[in-house]
């Protein structure tokens, strides 16, 4: 699938960890179209179309000018807003063509900046990323994996590969053990629920982790995934994934670790917890280019499902035609885990 729902350009997407933009332009890609971020003389951030209209030389190679961005090839000058300010070498007296760059709205939140396609500065980030405290951020990294985006939130929602792709460190295959999982729509996605496992049996949990009061998936649409665990001494720690779609076959991702009422400090993350969590990413990344590659291999045929598939109809659904699915019921399922 390469032609993207008109929907999804109304919708926000993180594609950069603010602390990687600061004077010189960045470029960015989201949905296939590319974007040049930019900061201006205030420190606030803009974006623009990475296309100058003069000869449509790549805007993300020019310079910051202060309150905008000049073009690489012949200096033209455009400001926040994409609107045509100066042509060097033009003669004063001579009125400036009626081009302009078209702008791509830009909002930055607890460490990323986040663009809506369409250019409306309008609606709410998800509603996962709002609920985070102030503070609570221990960790933000990002990365890309050469997957679509629904086999991309559908890895990290899934917990079933865990025992074949991260061995020892998430689960250990010969520890199942049974659960119940509940899957309900919300406003803005899904949650799935697990029950009747209160700790897991991989080095992670041992070495990190307490007794578990709750464990919960949860899915904001378009595409913020997260990975709640609740903990019987008042502990909560969130790991979610923000997934961007560059292309059809590549995707960025945002990581993020949350930890509130837990001694937690972000340089013990970085030095332990970090190496570990870096493992289980490069393993899923391997997995999910595999598996990019194969489907390459093989005409488009669907995949075949059983009722250990929960989230990826709701996903599917979702990407492909803009929407939410209309009968997406609540349902509880037994598995072992």
């Amino acid at each position: 699938m390469s032609d993207w729902h008109p929907s999804h350009y109304a919708r926000w997407f993180p594609v950069l960890c603010a602390n990687r933009l600061e004077r010189a332009p960045v470029a960015v890609t989201v949905l296939d179209r590319p974007v040049v971020l930019v900061r201006d003389e205030s420190g606030r951030a803009f974006a623009l179309e990475d296309r100058c209209p003069h000869r449509h030389a790549p805007l993300s190679a020019g310079v910051a000018t202060g309150g905008g961005i000049a073009c690489p090839y012949h200096g033209w000058r455009f400001d926040s807003q994409g609107r045509l300010c100066a042509i060097p070498g033009m003669p004063p007296e001579c009125a400036l063509p009626q081009v302009r760059v078209r702008a791509v709205a830009v909002r930055e939140h607890d460490g990323l900046i986040w663009l809506r396609l369409d250019g409306r500065d309008d609606g709410e980030l998800p509603a996962m990323v709002l609920r985070n405290p102030a503070g609570s951020r221990r960790f933000l990294w990002q990365t890309q994996w050469r997957a679509h985006v629904i086999d991309a939130i559908e890895n990290f929602l899934d917990p079933m590969h865990t025992h074949w792709i991260h061995p020892g460190l998430v689960r250990r295959g010969g520890a199942r053990e049974a659960m119940t999982a509940h899957f309900e729509s919300t406003d803005t996605g899904f949650s799935v629920s697990y029950r009747g496992q209160p700790q897991q049996s991989g080095l992670l949990y041992r070495l990190f982790e307490s007794p578990r009061e709750s464990e919960r998936a949860l899915f904001d649409a378009p595409g913020s995934a997260q990975i709640e665990y609740r903990y019987l001494n008042g502990g909560i720690v969130r790991i979610s994934l923000h997934f961007t779609p560059i292309s059809a076959e590549q995707t960025a991702v945002f990581a993020t670790l949350h930890v509130e009422n837990r001694w937690a400090p972000a340089w013990l993350v970085r030095a332990l917890v970090w190496p570990l969590l870096k493992r289980v990413n490069d393993q899923d990344a391997r997995m999910l280019a595999l598996q990019a590659d194969n489907l390459r291999r093989f005409p488009p045929v669907r995949g075949a499902s059983t009722q250990l598939d929960l989230v990826r109809p709701w996903v599917e659904t979702f990407w492909i035609t803009g929407a939410a699915p209309e009968d997406a019921p609540s349902r509880e399922v037994r598995l072992l885990l």
